[in-house]
């Protein structure tokens, strides 16, 4: 919390991409006064470009540009002479290029006007989209300001530049997260009204959509490799970044195919078995709208924690030099705690969603031992969160962090690994069946893991057998979230090129429509393994007689089974 507090009150996250004079004013923003600095605290709303003096002969000396910078509200499209000129431009377009004291009026009469008016002649220009600064057009001017400003960003640390591609990209990133929503919500009503048919079609889906991606990954990285125009060093970083990408978009895509090829006969089973998540959710229908609430949670966090990241990254102090001019001073210290605000970011995503996990196999478990099948308890989802909170947040809390430990080195590869893993023979607990034991039980998370293991270990082999091919299609569903989000944000980035930092904020929506696919998509997930784990439990304590009978219903015994109950019990 201090290093948040702190950050977002030293930081100014503007700085990175609006821009800002150099008077510490940024552009496109209202400012507040700087103590020394007669120049500061102006209103630079409708100011939202900045402007050199010298733009034909900058020069570069501790990655500070030697010119004096002002905001102003339009950059000079034609080349202007004479100070009449400049005087006849801020008339008709409201753009003042001389310093802010100086008045319109004045430029032609003061004294110092060449001193405090751009150098004569000005050349035409027009505002760079990533920095909003005003880069000459004719090519002497260019070459040299370009240079100059290649400079600058490649001696920028990666930080910054990270920062500043997720500010000048903020809304394609927005615009694909919703997309990612989008997508989710339709894999959300494609399991809920499923068939043998959407089956097909969805892994037909999801088959192309891996290609294609790896196809669009290759592509664009022979289109950069081959591009004259990459100068920038972080131009040739994402070169490198693509080729990664594609490298393992194509490992992901072939072991992927390989195993949908394997499973492919499974499809029947795979269909009852989202019948039977499927009858549970009709009993408690509210499970469907846990995944909204929990995505609106976790947008606000999102939000809050890009706007720390922000400032964490541009936290420093205001500091006035000779004539009145400002410069600030970034505490370098602080601004590379970015991984301590990662591990942060990691462990409350996996807080929030384990809190919906919770909540579900807590409803689940209600209405699975509820003896009258036909008239479930009320308000299931409220009660399950009242004793959530009351009692199991500390369970809650240390399954999250326990998975964000394992998590951060394998977390790209995660689902992955849990997708092909073999669960025959020897079945790892996951937090689902922890939180399931304690939403049975009521204890802790320490002896719910030790009781879930038992129980597993005697059911490992048959529990796989059934929660194996529904876990994976869910994690294809996941997939083709992700797949189809990227492909949106390749598309939507390659065509503004001028994105130049575009790899990591592609890499974020990647996660975040990760997240926001496994939120939705968890509720199936969920009620599947928390309702055959508490099958499990229910065939180690009743035997189905009249004197013992199983919770679950007859219906759904079939359906679930097969065949008979012998045959899941392996009796």
């Amino acid at each position: 919390m201090f290093i948040t507090g702190y950050a977002v009150t030293a930081g100014a996250a503007e700085r990175l991409v609006f821009g800002y004079d150099s008077y510490g004013n940024i552009c496109g923003r209202k400012n507040t006064y700087i103590q020394g600095a007669p120049l500061s605290g102006q209103d630079m709303t409708n100011k939202k470009h900045v402007f050199f003096l010298n733009s034909c002969s900058l020069e570069i000396k501790n990655l500070k540009i030697n010119s004096i910078a002002l905001c102003v509200s339009s950059c000079p499209q034609e080349q202007l002479n004479s100070l009449e000129d400049i005087q006849h431009f801020a008339k008709n377009n409201g753009s003042c290029l001389c310093i802010y004291n100086l008045n319109i009026s004045s430029y032609t009469l003061n004294p110092k006007a060449a001193e405090l008016c751009p150098t004569l002649p000005v050349p035409p220009s027009k505002s760079f989209p990533l920095f909003n600064r005003c880069v000459p057009q004719n090519p002497e001017c260019y070459s040299q300001f370009a240079s100059i400003l290649i400079n600058v960003v490649n001696e920028v640390d990666v930080f910054h530049r990270i920062l500043s591609g997720i500010m000048a990209g903020r809304d394609t990133v927005i615009g694909l997260s919703v997309l990612a929503l989008a997508f989710s919500l339709i894999m959300v009503l494609t399991f809920r009204f499923i068939t043998t048919l959407l089956v097909h079609i969805f892994i037909t889906l999801v088959v192309f959509g891996l290609l294609f991606v790896s196809g669009v990954l290759w592509w664009l990285y022979y289109d950069y490799t081959n591009d004259p125009s990459i100068e920038l060093e972080t131009e040739k970083e994402n070169v490198k970044f693509l080729l990664g990408f594609a490298i393992i978009s194509t490992m992901i895509t072939m072991v992927l195919l390989s195993l949908i090829f394997v499973l492919r006969k499974r499809i029947q089973l795979t269909v009852q078995l989202f019948w039977v998540a499927n009858k549970i959710i009709s009993r408690v229908p509210s499970l469907l709208f846990q995944p909204l609430w929990t995505f609106l949670i976790l947008i606000f966090f999102w939000v809050f924690w890009v706007a720390v990241l922000l400032s964490l990254g541009t936290a420093g102090s205001a500091q006035v030099i000779s004539g009145g001019q400002v410069e600030y001073k970034i505490l370098s210290g602080i601004r590379y705690m970015w991984w301590y605000h990662l591990v942060g970011l990691i462990w409350t995503s996996e807080f929030i969603l384990a809190c919906q996990q919770m909540t579900i196999a807590g409803a689940v478990v209600t209405s699975y031992f509820n003896r009258n099948k036909s008239s479930s308890p009320r308000h299931l989802i409220l009660s399950s969160i009242s004793v959530l909170f009351c009692y199991h947040q500390g369970t809650v809390v240390k399954g999250s962090f326990l998975i964000t430990i394992a998590r951060i080195p394998r977390i790209i590869l995660m689902y992955l690994y849990d997708a092909l893993k073999e669960k025959v023979g020897t079945y790892l607990c996951n937090t689902i069946h922890v939180y399931t034991t304690t939403a049975i039980n009521g204890t802790n998370f320490c002896t719910s893991a030790k009781d879930a293991l038992f129980i597993l270990a005697k059911n490992s082999a048959n529990i796989a057998f059934i929660n194996c091919f529904g876990n994976f299609i869910i994690f294809l569903g996941k997939v083709f979230v992700v797949c189809f989000t990227v492909f949106g944000g390749l598309m939507a980035f390659n065509y503004h090129r001028e994105f130049h930092v575009w790899v990591v904020p592609l890499l974020l929506v990647a996660l975040f429509a990760c997240l926001v696919a496994h939120s939705f998509l968890s509720v199936f997930e969920v009620v599947m393994d928390a309702l055959f784990f508490c099958f499990a439990i229910d065939m180690e304590t009743n035997d189905g007689s009249p004197e013992r009978p199983y919770f679950m219903d007859q219906e759904l015994l079939v359906n679930s089974c097969g065949s008979n109950v012998d045959t899941l019990a392996g009796r």
